[in-house]
């Protein structure tokens, strides 16, 4: 395993276990069912495992400690976690009804038969993205498809970093790349899923502004990753990464 962002200073309690044969940090396990307490526990544990899945909080009570990156087989282990989530399933059905509804690609049809290839095709879409985005084009150029959560600083300064992971992501050496992956990752990904769609019209407009609705989208998403320790804390759901952050706070 290479290394990966360099922690910053802070005395928290170990959250994380050393690996043993490269100088660094193994990131803790998976948000799970267990890490959640109150009403709703495992719809929350699904929804979080899947928010967490490309989340990395570097360990800012350790410090000149580093924390490790993926390797290949990571990167496949995250597309087939994320292609068989519940919520994945949920969410091809939530988009296979919306465009029941609007009836997008009139070449399927209506009805049971017409809802089922929708289902089909919107599943195999996702799985096409997620494809290019977390395991083809990171693997190429050797990039980390996760997230590094800040989690200290302003406000302002937190939403920034989150913005900028579209365009600012880390080599598995942990030196800071062009996020290649999103990107191209995007525009391969609309290319390719077009084709899934015969009955729409494919012109280049429509295209891209998939392209920039994707890139808007996964600014959000980074965004609630970032919060989402404090979103949690709020809506009384307690987990792992709570703990860091009542450490950090007692601390100020």
């Amino acid at each position: 395993m290479q290394a990966q962002q360099p922690a910053s200073a802070g005395a928290l309690p170990e959250e994380t276990r050393r690996n043993t044969v490269a100088p660094c940090l193994e990131p803790p396990p998976l948000v799970s069912w267990t890490d959640y307490q109150g009403p709703f526990q495992k719809v929350a544990g699904i929804f979080a495992r899947k928010l967490e899945r490309k989340s990395a909080h570097p360990p800012h009570y350790r410090t000149g400690l580093l924390l490790c990156s993926f390797e290949r087989k990571d990167d496949f282990k995250l597309l087939l976690h994320d292609t068989f989530d519940p919520v994945s399933f949920f969410s091809a059905g939530f988009n296979a009804s919306l465009d029941q509804a609007v009836g997008r690609d009139p070449t399927f049809g209506q009805g049971a038969t017409g809802y089922g290839k929708r289902f089909g095709v919107d599943f195999a879409a996702q799985t096409t993205w997620r494809f290019f985005k977390d395991f083809a084009y990171p693997t190429v150029f050797s990039e980390d498809p996760r997230y590094y959560r800040l989690g200290h600083g302003s406000k302002g300064k937190r939403l920034f970093h989150a913005a900028a992971h579209v365009f600012v992501a880390y080599r598995d050496s942990g030196k800071y790349m062009f996020n290649v992956s999103e990107w191209l990752g995007t525009v391969s990904a609309v290319v390719v899923t077009s084709a899934y769609h015969p009955g729409d019209e494919h012109k280049f407009a429509p295209a891209m502004s998939q392209v920039g609705f994707s890139v808007i989208q996964d600014v959000g998403f980074d965004v609630l990753r970032e919060f989402w320790p404090e979103i949690a804390r709020k809506l009384r759901m307690p987990f792992r990464d709570m703990r860091e952050l009542s450490g950090t706070e007692a601390r100020r």
